[in-house]
């Protein structure tokens, strides 16, 4: 299996990035100084995707960590793993973005980004086999959409093929009330279908309905524990051994059938308060109330699926209720992909569960998402609010009508595939 470097960018983009190495961290039996403390050859096996290993048994995440001002690095630092990564790889600015998709991208964001450029490419060569990158970022500010995407697209010139794959955190009004939000996300979008092979959607909208539902409090915290939670299920099978497993390449060859269609949701076991059977797992990863995008899969369709299901189980469990599954919901499956749902066994369930699972499905009804952003758009660049905080950083204006198309096609390509 092949290295992968991340990439973090930004406040959200730094603080789900954290999580991450907290929680995958844990998993593989990884102190907050590097060092492994696990009883479990399979906790190291595969250690190398996502970690170097120095001389005296010490372990370093591939991370690159990115924001444009200083203050986002103290809280990183100051995190239960602050102290795991290179110092050399944390790279920053001296001024924020000011929630500016045109800063991040043509003006701060490109004084600083051959210096990160530099990094990641010492990050590469350290590789034996590198896979490709992992993006953290969100859509809806400045650094992680601007400057985000700006690494992106410098990052496939050099590795155009490399798999290019985004974490993307879509915008809530209920968490963010930034009147520039949906120029930011539609901007961005516009170059992740360019430069991103696989997109990974994570929606405040449903992380927030998630966290009330399950009588939680959506704070921060909370919120950053479901997506560390979707994000481990979905990486998964990358750094532990198991049946069918695959890499990053294979699932995107299996979830995607055309390559602007990139944009997956994944479906999570929220605040497990028992121990769940098969059966349970398996409604709660493809219950529409437990998939991190805020959209009503039942009006759309699947037109593929994959579940990661980790801990010890039988096989044949697994595939009876997989099939039960798409038996019951065949309406909610494309008919012109046959065996258009994969599925994936582990024995490494996370620390102190025994079995839980992740979905990861390419449903066309992410298009509401989309809708949502554009219809917020549309509003907003109607009368040309706010565009001159983006051309006076450079930005020609016919990238917001060229954003707008793009998103508009994306959104009629989904339907397409889905009547």
């Amino acid at each position: 299996m092949g290295e992968i470097v991340n990439v973090q960018v930004g406040q959200c983009g730094n603080r789900i990035g954290s999580k991450f190495w907290e929680v995958i961290s844990g998993e593989h039996g990884i102190d907050p100084t590097g060092y492994h403390y696990g009883n479990s050859d399979l906790q190291l096996e595969r250690i190398n995707v996502y970690y170097q290993e120095t001389m005296g048994k010490h372990f370093y995440p591939r991370a690159v960590i990115v924001d444009l001002e200083p203050s986002t690095m103290d809280s990183v630092h100051s995190g239960p793993y602050g102290g795991i990564f290179k110092p050399g790889n944390c790279i920053f600015g001296t001024k924020g973005s000011s929630h500016n998709w045109a800063k991040g991208h043509y003006t701060l964001g490109a004084e600083i980004v051959d210096d990160v450029l530099d990094v990641i490419r010492k990050e590469v060569e350290s590789c034996d086999s590198f896979h490709g990158f992992h993006f953290f970022h969100s859509l809806g500010g400045g650094t992680g959409s601007g400057m985000g995407t700006l690494l992106m697209r410098k990052l496939h010139d050099e590795h155009s093929h490399r798999m290019m794959t985004s974490f993307s955190v879509l915008p809530s009004p209920k968490l963010t009330k930034m009147a520039v939000e949906p120029y930011n996300a539609i901007l961005a979008m516009n170059k992740l279908l360019e430069y991103s092979t696989e997109t990974f959607c994570i929606d405040n909208e449903s992380l927030f309905k998630i966290a009330t539902q399950n009588s939680q409090s959506p704070s921060n915290s909370n919120l950053n524990n479901l997506i560390g939670s979707a994000m481990s299920g979905i990486t998964a099978s990358t750094r532990f051994p198991g049946i069918l497993n695959t890499d990053l390449r294979k699932l995107a060859v299996n979830l995607i059938p055309f390559p602007r269609l990139q944009f997956l949701m994944t479906g999570i076991v929220p605040f497990p308060s028992h121990a769940l059977t098969v059966p349970e797992l398996t409604e709660q990863i493809f219950n529409p109330n437990n998939i991190l995008a805020d959209c009503n899969i039942h009006q759309g369709k699947y037109m593929a699926a994959s579940a990661i299901f980790r801990g010890r189980m039988s096989l044949k469990e697994v595939n009876d209720q997989m099939i039960d599954m798409q038996n019951k919901n065949s309406d909610n499956f494309v008919d012109w992909i046959p065996n258009n749902v994969m599925t994936t066994t582990q024995n490494n369930p996370p620390p102190g569960v025994e079995l839980t699972a992740t979905s990861i499905g390419n449903n066309t009804a992410i298009q509401e998402a989309f809708q949502r952003l554009s219809t917020k758009f549309d509003r907003l660049y109607k009368n040309r609010g706010f565009t001159n905080l983006y051309t006076e950083e450079g930005m020609d204006t016919y990238e917001f009508a060229e954003a707008e198309k793009n998103t508009k096609d994306l959104i009629s390509e989904y339907q397409q595939c889905q009547s």
